[in-house]
């Protein structure tokens, strides 16, 4: 392990414990301290692979008070590693004020590569993996729900999400709802361990397959949609992008700010260009 004083940003099993790496080990082995989500969670895996080094708790609900106790650790010279239930900390996970405050004090971050259940199942989804956004959880209520995925309808971007298996079902019937039945999902649960399943096809299939088989509502999912796409003979322009052009039309030349909002949205710039002139931007 390098031996200068740093947070060090460890990723631990999404479920398979084989996926721990050797230099995880050795970075929980010799640090001073291991900041856990829970440290009782955490124990278990430590305890596994014979990890003895101290741990505390840091989560969501004591993250900010932590944070500076932890730079004064540093600075007594003292390294900590980060550490939460499953995966690669701060995806989804508590980590971001604590790294924040960490740089800001002028100590070292330094992430190890590792397990991540979002580009684990990305990978094997079978959906566009060259421009992807992650969502984490959709919000609990309906409504909320349902203006999430509207506002996110056009991006043609591959969307993940996480997702609770109580939740499940009303997350894909919104998808139904408001993306259209026939959207394309990917629906990946427990990802590396026994009972790991994934089901694609269009969301109202994928929901049929979810209702009537309780199986599909057990463990930790990972809920990929495949991202907006015209017809071929459709030259809509997307409505965000639309939003950008006219936004970046405020300050720029129609053609620069055509040139730039293509860019930025993976569009063609004659198309925005077009847009632009019959729309008098």
């Amino acid at each position: 392990m390098d031996q200068s004083v740093a947070l060090y940003i460890v990723p631990t099993p999404i479920g398979n414990l084989g996926d721990m790496s050797p230099r995880a080990i050795d970075v929980l082995s010799q640090v001073a301290l291991i900041a856990c989500e829970d440290t009782r969670h955490s124990g278990k895996l430590l305890s596994h692979f014979g990890i003895s080094t101290k741990t505390i708790a840091l989560h969501d609900h004591n993250e900010r008070a932590r944070a500076q106790w932890i730079v004064d650790q540093l600075a007594a010279g003292q390294s900590i590693a980060l550490i939460s239930d499953a995966g690669t900390p701060l995806i989804s996970d508590p980590g971001y004020h604590l790294v924040s405050h960490v740089r800001q004090s002028g100590f070292k971050v330094i992430p190890l590569p590792g397990p991540c259940a979002a580009i684990t199942a990305l990978s094997a989804s079978g959906l566009p993996s060259d421009r992807f956004s992650f969502e984490g959880f959709l919000p609990s209520k309906e409504k909320a729900r349902a203006d999430k995925l509207l506002e996110l309808k056009e991006d043609p971007r591959t969307l993940i999400f996480y997702e609770s298996p109580h939740r499940i079902e009303h997350s894909l019937t919104t998808m139904a709802q408001v993306l259209g039945d026939d959207r394309q999902v990917v629906m990946a649960r427990e990802v590396t361990k026994t009972f790991e399943t994934f089901l694609s096809g269009p969301v109202a299939e994928v929901l049929a397959t979810v209702s009537s088989d309780l199986n599909q509502q057990k463990g930790e999912i990972v809920l990929m949609v495949h991202g907006h796409r015209a017809a071929e003979d459709d030259e809509a322009i997307p409505t965000v992008a639309i939003n950008t052009l006219k936004l970046l039309c405020e300050e720029l030349p129609l053609k620069k700010a055509a040139a730039i909002a293509a860019q930025i949205h993976g569009l063609k710039k004659n198309a925005l260009y077009k847009f632009g002139l019959e729309s008098d931007l």
